[in-house]
């Protein structure tokens, strides 16, 4: 990777943790941009669908079975636009689950750039699998 390419995948990065900033979830706030052709096309962070209160967590503060990760947000907000997201990078600030690794796959995504580790590491083994660049770029 060129030091430029590192510079940029830091600098969205950066952005990602700030769109993350966006999210009502007392637990974790999680941000993804999805960025082609150095074009941001879609962004995302986990919360509640559309129309739904913006409380991520039940009265025993865990999370809502319908709150969705933000890797989801951002790829199914690609489905209501023009764009698409084939050979595209996305950019998460904590790494996919499995059920993102799915869509992140079926969205044509090549790169996937993540800050921190998830607890479980099967989404990742899965983009690898699946022929995907995995970046991990924590503090």
């Amino acid at each position: 990777m060129t030091e430029k390419q590192q510079k940029l995948d830091q600098r969205y990065l950066r952005m990602a943790r700030i769109w993350a900033e966006n999210s009502y979830c007392q637990r974790r706030q999680v941000g993804a941009l999805v960025v082609k052709e150095k074009m941001i096309i879609s962004d995302g962070y986990n919360g509640t669908p559309s129309g739904f209160e913006n409380i991520c967590e039940d009265e025993s503060g865990l999370t809502k079975p319908y709150v969705l990760h933000a890797e989801a947000n951002a790829i199914t907000k690609l489905a209501r636009s023009n764009n698409n997201s084939d050979g595209a990078t996305i950019y998460i600030t904590a790494s996919p689950c499995i059920e993102c690794a799915k869509l992140i796959i079926q969205a044509g995504i090549k790169r996937v750039v993540y800050g921190e580790n998830y607890r479980l590491s099967d989404g990742i083994d899965l983009l690898r699998r699946a022929g995907i660049e995995v970046i991990y770029m924590g503090d």
